[in-house]
């Protein structure tokens, strides 16, 4: 069982099953999204997923055509994606997690967006774009 919460714990949530597609996003919404120079992203089942606490202090924002970042309206955490295209499936950042993973991330997206200045240093896998985009 996984556990995850927002900076100021107003919204908690759990996950049970396992996490997949597990990955550092360098996309320019990924790094805009988490403020860092890459996000890491990890999905699971949306049937598996439970929110504790905080619905109310949830926020959703359309960053494309389908795609809904949530944050927590108190502090600004980024917590995870929905995608209506994929409705069974939940995009966890990872950096919310509270229990200990490990398993990181096993391949670099988007390494295209990277910023100059922002060094890969790991032999993980790197795709340009996202795979099939």
């Amino acid at each position: 069982m996984l556990s995850g919460s927002c900076l100021c714990g107003g919204v908690k949530y759990q996950a049970s099953g396992p996490v997949t597609a597990l990955a550092r996003c360098h996309c320019v919404q990924c790094r805009k999204a988490s403020g860092s120079e890459f996000a890491s992203n990890g999905s699971v089942l949306a049937a598996h997923f439970v929110l504790l606490s905080g619905q109310e202090l949830l926020r959703r924002y359309q960053s494309s055509p389908g795609e809904f970042r949530v944050f927590c309206s108190n502090c600004g955490s980024p917590l995870f994606k929905e995608s209506p295209s994929r409705p069974d499936e939940v995009r966890l950042r990872l950096g919310c997690l509270d229990s200990e993973r490990t398993a990181g991330p096993a391949v670099h997206l988007s390494v295209s967006e990277r910023p100059a200045w922002s060094a890969i240093t790991d032999d993980l896998p790197q795709y340009q774009k996202l795979p099939g985009g």
